[in-house]
């Protein structure tokens, strides 16, 4: 069974990691801010700096119910409800908990990826509006957004080889 202790650890620390972000730079922004930047990094929105992080508590809450409730609403849900190759294999009762068990770390490991991404967007949209710069990094968010399409290639072929088929029975002679 995968155990989701390791991803919730690695989401606390986000989170902490995001209430420190919040204290540290919340006094020493504008009060109006750049918050939507072009391809090139040029602000073309803006919001006042309580809306900014109102989204931003938005975000954070919605990275927490993908991570965490997401599998605790599949795991009420009756078979017959989940959408799940070969459910009737994984979800047979002496398999149940197992794949529940793969599903909850599966997707607090999504959750995480999905929860630094937007800490690192809210990131460089803070330090864009610092000073009275106005430039996002939008090459260095590139370059997140490209390794967060890698982990989310890795994320569903990890996801479809352990539900994909289910073991063949071993056919040769023991």
């Amino acid at each position: 069974m995968q155990d989701s202790r390791l991803p919730k650890l690695v989401f606390c620390l986000l989170a902490a990691a995001a209430v420190m972000q919040f204290f540290l730079y919340y006094p020493q922004l504008p009060a109006t801010m750049a918050s939507h930047f072009d391809g090139r990094g040029i602000p073309n929105g803006w919001q006042t700096k309580l809306v900014f992080f109102a989204f931003f508590l938005g975000a954070t809450l919605l990275a927490t119910v993908v991570a965490f409730g997401v599998p605790r609403i599949i795991e009420t849900l009756p078979a017959q409800q989940l959408n799940l190759p070969n459910k009737e294999y994984w979800l047979a009762p002496e398999r149940r908990e197992a794949s529940l068990g793969f599903l909850r770390a599966h997707m607090a490991w999504f959750g995480c990826a999905i929860f630094f991404v937007i800490l690192l967007a809210f990131h460089y949209s803070i330090l864009a509006n610092l000073h009275g710069q106005t430039n996002f990094e939008s090459r260095s968010f590139l370059i997140v957004l490209g390794a967060f399409l890698l982990f989310m290639i890795f994320w569903l072929i990890r996801l479809f080889t352990r539900f994909g088929r289910p073991p063949q029975p071993n056919s040769s002679p023991k």
